[in-house]
């Protein structure tokens, strides 16, 4: 299954999900319902898909359809990124996740950071926003904006939660693996490189 199939799969369920929000035709409804299941159906013959993205897709927030924010926090210490392990999946990202409604964006990778590995972090600024959309080569169904902010810690400490086992600070040349969906190396190489010149934008 290429790539080009692959976005254009999103894109009409996409279209089809902000279908079922407006119409108020009975019969139009039952259609898109039954467009939907059948490409679903499709994108699960796609063996790169795993079944918590298509379950993601179901799971489509109503109302006309936006990428999804994800917020990620880059922290350095003695030039070693830190790196949580995802408890279901035993790889490893950037400390994050979905931006949740009430929070503002510096709110959301503070909360992300302190649910996941206990510590409180200062967030310096927003170091880079990068589109899942722009990475064919790791295909995934619903389209996110990540960002990433870099962030100073202050106190706290780890305990093992439901969503990581464990944290640790890692060198660019000794990655353990990557939870791609979430983190991949090319992206960690660019906020390193971002980090070190310091080139942050002011976020609320």
């Amino acid at each position: 299954m290429t790539d080009d199939l692959l976005t254009t799969q999103r894109n009409m369920l996409a279209l089809i999900q902000s279908g079922l929000a407006f119409t108020k035709d009975p019969f139009d409804r039952d259609r898109y319902q039954k467009l939907q299941a059948f490409l679903l159906q499709q994108m699960a013959l796609n063996p790169r898909l795993n079944a918590a993205q298509l379950k993601t897709a179901l799971a489509q927030d109503p109302g006309y359809v936006t990428p999804k924010v994800d917020v990620r926090a880059f922290i350095v210490k003695e030039r070693q990124v830190l790196l949580v392990q995802d408890v279901p999946t035993q790889t490893w990202a950037l400390p994050g996740g979905y931006a949740d409604v009430g929070y503002s964006p510096r709110e959301n990778v503070q909360r992300e950071v302190r649910e996941e590995t206990g510590l409180a972090v200062r967030v310096r600024g927003l170091l880079h926003i990068f589109d899942t959309a722009q990475r064919p080569d790791i295909p995934q169904v619903a389209q996110f904006y990540k960002l990433v902010f870099d962030c100073e810690p202050l106190d706290g400490h780890f305990e093992p939660n439901m969503e990581v086992d464990r944290i640790g600070y890692f060198d660019l040349a000794a990655l353990p693996p990557l939870s791609l969906n979430r983190t991949t190396p090319e992206q960690l190489a660019t906020l390193t490189q971002l980090h070190r010149t310091q080139a942050f934008s002011s976020t609320d």
